[in-house]
C-alpha cells in the first residue's frame, strides 16, 4: 500500500513519524496532510533513501537536477554533481539526462547519493526510440510504458509525467498563434511532436489509469509536469499554461482518489507579481496538492545569474504557498552545469526557501540568533547558524586583519565595538530569547 492508502486508514507509518519529528509536528497532523494528499513523501521501497516530506505546513524544500546533454557525456561529474548537491544541502535530486547510457549513469547516481531520485521517464524512452528506431515519433507507446516500470522497479522516488499534454492543449496552443519563448520543455516538445506526426492522443492523457496504476504499485509520487510551461516571461500565465494546469490540477484529484501520491508543477518564467495568483490556483484546483515551482525565473535577460532571478522568484513562490523549488544555475539558457554552477544553485535555491518559509510559517528564530551573535560579536555562533558555514567562515579567513574580534569591514569604526561598553549589556538585558 501506499503511503496516502495508509494514511487514509489511520497509520502512522515510520515515513511519517521522521516527517514529523524533522519538522517539529505532531504526527498525526502529518498524517492527516498525507491522506487528503496536502503532504506527500518519496519513499519507493525499492530503494532506501534519506526521508523528506513535501507539502503544506512543513519547510520549503529544493530539489537540485543533473544529468548529461547530448553534447556533454561524463558519467563521472554527473556522480559528483549529485554529491556536491546533497553535500551543499538540496533535499532531492532530479536526473534529467538524455546523453549516453541514462540507466547506467542514474544507477550510478543512484548508488553515489541517499537523496530521493526524481527522473521524467519520457527522456529515456524518446533516447531509447531515436537509438533502436531512428527518430523520437516513432516511438512505440509500449516502450514508454515500459521505461516508466523500470525506473519505479529501480526506486526512482518521484517522477514528472507529462499528463496534462493532450489534443485541446496542442489545439490551443496552435490558436493561441504566438510564443515568445517557444516550447521549451524537451519532454514536452517530443510529446507534442509524437502526437501530431501519429495523429494521436497522448498516451499518458488517455490512459493516465496505467500512469497511476504503476507508480502506485511502488509507491512514487507521481508530479504532474507542465510541458507547456513558460519560457518567457512574456507568456506567463497564458492559456495554454493555464489550461495545461486545470488539467493537472484534476489529475492530482482523481491520482490521489487513485492511491497514488501526487503534486503539481509550474510555471517557469513569470514576472513576480503573477506568481501568487498561480499558487492560489494551484492550491484552490487541486484540493492543496503540493506546489512544485520550477525555478521560477523572473526575468529574461540576466543569462550567468539566473540563479539570483530564480531565488527571487523561489523567495515569493515560498511565502506565498508553494512547497517546493527546483533550484536553476548560473549556467542556465548558457550550458550544462558542472559542479560549482551546482552548489552555488542549491545555495541559492536553500537561501531563497528560507526566506519565503520566515514569512509562510513565521519562523523568524534563526534570524533573531543570528542578529544577537553579530551584536556580540560572537563569530562560531555566527557560523553555526549561517546556510552555509564553509562561505562565511572562508571569507573571514581571507579578509582577516588578525584580530579575531573584529572584521576588515570597519575595522576601528566597527559599530558594535564602539558602543560594547555604554549600551550592549542593556540590550543584552532586553534579549526575549
Amino acid at each position: 500500500m501506499t503511503q496516502i492508502e495508509r494514511a487514509a486508514r489511520g497509520e502512522v507509518t515510520e515515513e511519517i513519524r521522521k516527517v514529523a519529528e524533522d519538522e517539529g509536528l505532531d504526527a498525526v497532523v502529518v498524517r492527516d496532510r498525507v491522506a487528503e494528499g496536502q503532504i506527500v513523501i518519496p519513499a519507493n521501497p525499492n530503494r532506501e533513501s534519506m526521508v523528506t516530506g513535501i507539502g503544506k505546513g512543513l519547510r520549503t524544500k529544493v530539489n537540485a537536477s543533473i544529468g548529461t546533454s547530448t553534447d556533454i557525456v561524463d558519467p563521472d561529474m554527473e556522480v559528483e554533481k549529485a554529491r556536491v548537491a546533497e553535500r551543499s544541502g538540496a533535499d532531492t535530486l532530479m536526473d534529467l539526462s538524455v546523453g549516453g547510457d541514462i540507466a547506467s549513469i542514474r544507477r550510478a547516481v543512484m548508488d553515489a547519493i541517499n537523496l530521493p531520485i526524481g527522473t521524467v521517464p519520457l527522456y529515456e524512452a524518446f533516447a531509447l526510440s531515436i537509438e533502436r528506431y531512428g527518430s523520437a515519433v516513432d516511438m512505440p507507446e509500449e516502450l514508454l510504458w515500459e521505461v516508466t516500470e523500470k525506473q519505479c522497479e529501480e526506486g526512482v522516488g518521484f517522477m514528472a509525467i507529462h499528463c496534462g499534454i493532450n489534443r485541446r492543449t496542442v489545439e490551443m496552443l496552435r490558436r493561441q498563434h504566438y510564443r515568445y519563448g517557444g516550447l521549451v520543455s524537451k519532454g514536452g516538445s517530443y510529446m507534442v511532436a509524437w502526437m501530431e506526426h501519429n495523429n494521436r492522443e497522448n498516451p499518458l492523457y488517455e490512459h493516465f489509469d496505467r500512469v497511476v496504476e504503476i507508480l502506485k504499485k511502488h509507491d512514487v509520487v507521481l508530479s504532474l509536469g507542465n510541458g507547456f510551461r513558460a519560457g518567457a516571461i512574456h507568456d506567463s500565465t497564458d492559456r495554454v499554461q493555464i489550461q495545461e494546469l486545470l488539467i493537472n490540477c484534476e489529475l492530482a484529484e482523481t491520482g490521489r482518489e487513485m492511491g497514488c501520491q501526487t503534486m503539481v508543477e509550474g510555471p517557469g518564467h513569470i514576472p513576480i507579481n503573477e506568481i501568487e495568483a498561480n499558487i492560489i490556483m494551484e492550491k484552490r484546483m487541486s484540493g492543496e496538492s503540493p506546489f512544485y515551482m520550477l525555478g521560477p525565473i523572473t526575468t529574461d535577460v540576466a543569462p550567468g545569474y539566473d540563479h539570483i532571478t530564480a531565488a527571487i522568484g523561489a523567495a515569493l513562490s515560498s511565502a506565498y504557498g508553494a512547497d517546493f523549488i527546483c533550484y536553476v544555475t548560473p549556467s542556465e539558457h548558457l550550458g550544462l552545469p558542472y559542479p560549482g554552477d551546482v552548489r552555488e544553485g542549491v545555495m541559492a535555491a536553500r537561501i531563497a526557501a528560507h526566506i519565503g518559509d520566515m514569512i509562510k510559517h513565521g519562523s523568524m528564530e534563526r534570524d533573531r540568533e543570528m542578529s544577537k551573535a553579530r551584536r556580540d560579536m560572537n563569530w562560531s555562533r555566527q557560523f553555526d547558524l549561517a546556510i552555509d558555514p564553509e562561505r562565511a567562515r572562508e571569507i573571514k579567513m581571507k579578509r582577516g586583519n588578525g584580530n579575531e574580534h573584529t572584521c576588515t569591514m570597519c575595522g576601528k569604526f566597527c559599530a558594535n565595538d564602539i558602543l560594547s561598553g555604554m549600551f550592549v549589556e542593556n540590550m543584552k538585558g532586553s534579549d526575549k530569547a
